[in-house]
């Protein structure tokens, strides 16, 4: 069953109605103030089990997790579109020009009509009414069911929606950070913390010591075009300040200046603004983008979760009384290439065992890092250094592997759209570049040609990544519906017994007793798990990571394994 979410009476009521899954109606359209919204949908959610469906998940599940009111599952609209609209399995089914206006602030940008504006807030969007959230559905099925592969997009459709769902919890519960040990990172590192606009004490003493280095009184050291004219006075011919280009220098500034840009990176990523910003309650609240990237990948819109550096997980700890479990999968990529491609030789190479290694012993001597290399190499399309050299003999060992991501190359280079296992593409080329491709002076050529092949590295990449995107998608969908299933086992176990002893009714699991999913990077996850359910919740997580490879590749001779660790601070997982 669908349970339709959407506005009414000019963006001030809200409106429920019940579809089958024939598209009839299950029951009378209900209308109530956005004040009663929560219950409404914590009635219809205990009622019915319904799929949600609404424009965005971003509009909506944030208000209702603040109410104490959570969803099994729903089916995001503008995700789906964006999905759609460029994939090659709906390419033929009239989609494109049948779906209904979406503004894509949620994912790569896709150009459609009538595009809002991407900073507009939800309160300030018009919303949707109940007609266009049935059409745009209708739209949406009709497409998939005449694609070329209704299975496959069905999976990707319902695991990114739920994956909207995730992503909203994630950012309600955060990641648990310890403030208190934050500042003390901070004021070690820095000094006490500065008034606005000024530099921390211990940065502003190397900005001294550069400027007397470099004679130069005047230095704003975070300034790159001054830093540069300065060292350039200095006889230091640098052509950039990259890190690893300024280390091949010797000059007495090299050191304190490499020291100042390591603390003005702290100072100005996650320094105290950061932390007045984005950590409140014991937690570091960041915003998710779900498919926030070409490939599917998610990014982050706030906070910077996607890149939280080494040097302040150890502020990321769990509360008393309860552990984090952090998995990530293990060669994910080289995995996900070898069950694409259906390498039975490179699937043999990581039966059991780390596959890198296994692709070491197979061809390269034992050597696990050339071997890493090689693959790497393959994916990403490295044709130079050691990669270049080592590719032949990767391409003698997996003939099948190796030859189907020059497949997508070479296809990416022609201007062809190329997919991923569930049916995300590349978005077309332009007219633009399929124009400069029939340029006929050879200045021109020579740009064309390095066009595309840049592009035939994007899309070598582009089936592997977004397919190991999809299985990380599976696995977090998956684990969430299992970890949701256990609370809700808790909670039947916990009444019953206390109902039994006491005669009353307990009510569901406190929120800081379940085990909640705070993070999620590319191939890892992170689990706030109460120390009674550890070991329990480590084996939901290995449980599914094999059920997300079901669902992508069914059954076959590859295991997608995940590394697990148990800790107290996030630094020690890594």
């Amino acid at each position: 069953m669908y349970a339709l979410l959407s506005t009414s009476s000019g963006n001030i009521d809200v409106a429920v109605q019940l579809l089958r899954d024939d598209g009839h109606l299950a029951a009378p359209e209900e209308t109530v103030a956005r004040a009663g919204l929560a219950e409404l949908v914590r009635r219809i959610e205990q009622q019915h089990g319904p799929r949600w469906v609404w424009d965005r998940a971003q509009h909506w599940y944030p208000e209702l997790l603040a109410a104490g009111v959570r969803v099994e599952r729903c089916h995001d609209l503008a995700l789906c579109q964006n999905i759609l609209l460029s994939s090659n399995f709906a390419a033929t089914t009239g989609y494109r020009s049948t779906a209904l206006p979406l503004a894509h602030d949620v994912g790569p940008a896709v150009a459609v009509r009538n595009q809002e504006s991407l900073f507009e807030t939800p309160n300030e969007r018009p919303g949707w009414d109940g007609a266009h959230v049935a059409a745009e559905l209708a739209a949406q099925k009709a497409a998939v069911s005449s694609s070329t592969h209704p299975a496959r997009l069905t999976l990707l459709l319902s695991a990114e929606s739920a994956c909207a769902l995730v992503a909203a919890e994630m950012e309600y519960v955060g990641i648990p950070f310890r403030e208190d040990l934050h500042r003390s990172l901070l004021n070690e590192a820095l000094g006490t913390e500065p008034l606005e606009y000024h530099r921390p004490e211990k940065m502003d003493t190397l900005a001294a010591r550069l400027r007397t280095l470099l004679d130069a009184p005047g230095l704003n050291p975070d300034s790159p075009q001054e830093l540069m004219r300065a060292l350039h006075r200095a006889g230091i011919d640098a052509k950039s300040t990259r890190a690893w280009e300024l280390q091949e220098f010797k000059h007495p500034v090299i050191e304190p200046l490499l020291a100042y840009r390591k603390l003005s990176r702290l100072f100005t990523t996650n320094g105290w603004a950061w932390l007045a910003q984005w950590v409140h309650d014991g937690r570091f609240h960041s915003e998710y983008m779900v498919g926030g990237v070409v490939s599917g990948r998610w990014a982050s819109r706030g906070g910077g979760a996607m890149q939280i550096p080494k040097q302040i997980r150890g502020a990321a700890r769990s509360d008393p009384g309860h552990k984090l479990i952090v998995a990530d999968a293990a060669q994910l990529e080289p995995r996900v290439l070898a069950a694409l491609a259906q390498d039975s030789a490179m699937a043999a190479a990581g039966r059991d065992k780390d596959l890198y290694a296994g692709v070491a012993a197979q061809g390269f001597g034992g050597e696990r890092s050339m071997a890493k290399v090689a693959m790497l190499g393959a994916i990403y399309g490295a044709t130079t250094g050691e990669s270049g050299r080592l590719m032949p003999q990767l391409a003698r060992m997996y003939p099948r592997a190796v030859g189907f991501v020059e497949q997508a190359a070479r296809a990416g280079e022609r201007g062809e759209q190329v997919s991923t296992r569930l049916g995300r593409s590349t978005p077309p080329v332009s007219a633009k570049w399929l124009a400069d491709q029939r340029s006929s002076s050879a200045e021109e050529q020579r740009r064309a040609e390095s066009a595309a092949r840049s592009r035939g590295r994007f899309t070598r990449n582009f089936v592997v990544q977004g397919t190991a995107a999809e299985w990380a998608c599976c696995w977090l969908a998956e684990l969430r519906r299992r970890l949701r299933a256990l609370v809700l086992e808790e909670n039947v176990s916990a009444e019953a017994a206390l109902e039994t002893s006491t005669g009353t009714h307990r009510g569901t699991t406190r929120e800081m007793d379940r085990p909640e999913l705070v993070f999620f990077l590319h191939d890892e996850v992170m689990v706030h798990c109460p120390d009674a359910l550890v070991d329990t919740v480590t084996a939901i997580v290995h449980e599914s990571s094999r059920a997300a490879t079901r669902l992508l590749f069914g059954e076959i001779p590859l295991e997608f394994p995940v590394n697990v660790m148990v800790v107290e601070s996030y630094a020690d997982a890594k």
